[in-house]
């Protein structure tokens, strides 16, 4: 995509809890360090930005909805920086604990306009594993005073917990689906290292059982009439995320805060987890130049996520030369792993659960390298 058209990630790192399962770059919230952290922030975004039109801006966490109302204020009077295409996609994470009217006002006041909450489950067992808490009635409250405000809203739900069953995963999709939003994300639960999971050994599910869960998910969001465009995503039409359809369309995007991804101009970098680096100006911590090869990479790994897959004409657009010259395919279109249309390439729905095999074996299909 053109240059003057990027997608902008935001990381604030604080929390007011520490999720069981979280291996993002968080902390505890501190108020002295997050007046220091968004002085950091301003300067590196003023460093590194390069002054193009921003299509959609995203902060995430942690739990940005942490932040003192004063300090949400600073932070978006710092993102004034940015030239904001009239359309722009402007999203913030959230939790429930923290989320108030007051905040939610001042959201509109500066343009966002869509909210995303980490539900993950309403079970008790799931929770206290999570160490997670769920109030249903501010859930209700806050979700439908955020539909008032004519906010677009995406709710996560984790799944495949290690006490879950069927009836617990369905009592969860009754509950999201009574709240009405337009956008879903569903995660399997992974245990990461160094998280309090992985310390207690705790193990995941069977794959059967994982498998049957997504199958499930599946079934009941297209039954809701969602479309599943993305291997872990569902909207209703037209509701699908901006911000992150840059990232699986393998477009360039900034990325700013502690532990934040940026892809700018053929290089791939990620910045510091160190806070005390961050507050030090010293922003990078991994940079990987790439080749037109690698980027062909990158392209197939993230575009077999959506549901439209690979486009012949926009991968010729992109690296003029067609698709059939670097790949043999055939086998796998004719195994029924990918499905060939006229225009397209990808995976079908029905297989998504082994994607990541499938896209193994299409890059070990490679016949031609350009670099």
């Amino acid at each position: 995509m053109n240059k003057l058209n990027r997608c902008v990630y935001i990381h604030i790192p604080f929390c007011e809890n520490i999720c069981s399962y979280c291996d993002f770059c968080k902390m505890f919230y501190n108020e002295r360090i997050v007046e220091a952290y968004l002085e950091s922030l301003e300067k590196e975004i003023k460093e590194l930005y390069q002054n193009d039109l921003i299509r959609s801006i995203y902060i995430g966490g942690g739990t940005p909805s942490c932040l003192s109302l004063e300090q949400l204020k600073r932070l978006f009077n710092i993102l004034e920086i940015f030239k904001k295409d009239k359309n722009c996609s402007f999203t913030i994470e959230n939790n429930f604990e923290s989320i108030t009217k007051e905040k939610l006002e001042l959201y509109k006041n500066f343009n966002v306009t869509r909210l995303s909450f980490g539900i993950e489950s309403i079970d008790k067992k799931n929770l206290e594993l999570l160490e997670r808490t769920n109030d249903i009635k501010k859930i209700k409250e806050i979700i439908s005073l955020a539909k008032k405000l004519d906010f677009d809203i995406n709710l996560d739900l984790m799944y495949a917990l290690p006490s879950e069953n069927m009836a617990t995963l369905n009592k969860d999709l009754d509950f999201l689906f009574s709240l009405d939003v337009n956008h879903y994300s569903t995660y399997s639960l992974i245990i990461e290292e160094h998280t309090k999971l992985k310390i207690k050994n705790i193990k995941n599910i069977s794959e059967d059982l994982d498998y049957l869960m997504y199958k499930n998910i599946c079934q009941r969001m297209e039954e809701k009439g969602y479309i599943h465009y993305e291997i872990s995503n569902f909207a209703k039409e037209g509701y699908e995320s901006i911000h992150n359809l840059c990232y699986w369309e393998n477009e360039e995007y900034y990325g700013f805060g502690l532990g934040a991804s940026s892809y700018i101009d053929n290089k791939r970098m990620t910045n510091t987890k160190s806070i005390t680096k961050y507050l030090k100006g010293e922003y990078n911590d991994y940079l990987e130049v790439l080749t037109i090869d690698d980027k062909i990479d990158y392209e197939i790994i993230l575009n077999l996520r959506l549901k439209k897959g690979i486009s012949f004409e926009r991968f010729y657009q992109k690296y003029q030369v067609n698709l059939n010259e670097l790949f043999n395919y055939e086998n796998l279109v004719k195994d029924k792993l990918l499905v060939l249309a006229k225009d397209r390439l990808f995976i079908s729905s029905e297989k998504w659960y082994i994607s990541n095999e499938i896209i193994r074996r299409f890059l070990e299909a490679r016949v031609k390298w350009l670099q």
